[in-house]
Parts: C-alpha cells; structure tokens; sequence
C-alpha cells in the first residue's frame, strides 16, 4: 500500500501561484508516498500542462453524478479525467454541509468518479455536537455505509476521516480518538468489501508540518487530506517528508 499525502486547496489558488506546485516538487523529488493535489477546476488543467508527469498528481474536488447533462456550474467525472485529473474528493463535510448532499448522492458520484476511471477520495466525519454526544463511530459508520458505493475497491477509493470541528480549526482529536476511528472504519471496509485492508484510509483536519509526524505513526493511518497547510509548497513538502519517514 502506497501512502498518501493529498492537499484541498479548496476555493484558493490562481494561475500566478502556481509556483507553489514547483516549490512543492523541488522539495519532494524522491518522495515514496504518493502526492496529489485538488486544486479548484480552473487549474487542473494548468497543473497538470506544468507538472508534465513529474511525480505529482492532481484531482477535483466535486463532480456531479451524471456524465453530461443540464446541470449549470457543475463538473463531470469524465471532464476532469479529461483535464488531467486523476482523482476526485467527494462528500468533504464543506460539501455535506453546504450543498446538503446526502451519503446517497455522495455514493453516486464516487460510482461516477469510478465510472470515468478516477480514484475517489470519501469523506467522512463527525460534527462536535455528535462527538460530545458520543455518536462518532455510529455517524462514522452511517456515512461509510451509505457514502461508498458497492463498486468501490482499493483501487478506486481512498476514505478520508475528517472530524468536521476540526478542519481548519487547528484543534486536532487526541491520538488515541484518530486511532480508534481509523480501526472503525478498517474493521467496517474489511467486514463489507474484504480487501478493506488495501483501502487507504486518509486522516485530515488541521493537520501541519509540526503535527504530521505524529498523527502518520498511528495505526491505519495512510497518510492525509491537508486543507491550508497544502497552499504553500514548503509546508506540505515537509509533512510529505514526515509520511515518508512514517
């Protein structure tokens, strides 16, 4: 299992800073995780024309259900594919809390990302009020149920945990929180789809060059989603060095 180091640059980033992506690559020429940023779609195309195979991949961060159709300011997996990308987050809590999707819509558009041969990364995560009510395995394991589809293999999907009270907070769960979920979730895709244990199952939510190393020495954690810490080059150059010294 390769270990991965994914970066949400969520609604940031221009065409001008994209020289953030060769300080990134000059920092990480021998990385042995695998690296991939979701930049906003304006740019897949551009990173993909600047990186010119050299190591990084690059993904989307939605994609609509549906292949084609009349659906106005949304993206296609076989579009992205298209541009360059090679992967896809569906069901970010951003996504789930703003846009109302539900873990079914979420479920069609990861089997869309799969339809168009891109790698879906899943989201899941638990808001603070269902953490300090102690729902967070049961949330957890309503949303892996209902958010990846029959079709997902470890080949074709990632599951990233995302605790929604910490992504860009900088408040991160205890180690001991982190490690319980992740087994959660690797006990829940080992049970369903028996090559669970291939999937790579992500951790994210404030996670930053001082805490990375910490958080990759958990068990059944393999690797991240890295939200602002991924927009400078040197920082997320230095937690890809701390998955790979995982």
């Amino acid at each position: 299992m390769r270990k991965l180091a994914a970066g949400n640059w969520k609604m940031n980033g221009s065409l001008a800073g994209l020289g953030e992506l060769d300080a990134l690559a000059a920092a990480c020429p021998d990385a042995a995780c695998e690296i991939l940023i979701c930049p906003p779609a304006t740019l897949i195309h551009p990173m993909v024309a600047r990186i010119k195979g050299g190591g990084i991949a690059v993904g989307g961060q939605d994609c609509h259900a549906a292949g084609a159709g009349a659906h106005t300011g949304d993206i296609a997996a076989e579009q992205l594919r298209d541009a360059g990308a090679t992967h896809v987050i569906v069901g970010h809590s951003e996504r789930r809390a703003d846009h109302a999707e539900t873990d079914t819509a979420i479920a069609a558009k990861a089997a869309a990302a799969h339809r168009a041969g891109l790698c879906s990364i899943v989201c899941v995560g638990e808001t603070e009020a269902q953490r300090d009510a102690g729902e967070t395995l049961d949330v957890i394991a309503r949303q892996l149920a209902g958010s990846v589809p029959d079709c997902a293999t470890a080949d074709n999907t990632v599951i990233a945990y995302e605790p929604v009270w910490a992504i860009g907070t900088g408040r991160t769960p205890s180690d001991n929180q982190i490690a319980e979920v992740h087994a959660a979730m690797r006990a829940a895709l080992v049970a369903r789809f028996g090559d669970g244990a291939g999937m790579r199952l992500l951790y994210g939510g404030s996670v930053k060059p001082s805490n990375a190393a910490t958080i990759f020495a958990l068990p059944d954690v393999d690797g991240a989603l890295v939200g602002g810490a991924s927009l400078k080059g040197a920082d997320f150059a230095q937690i890809v060095a701390a998955l790979d010294a995982a």
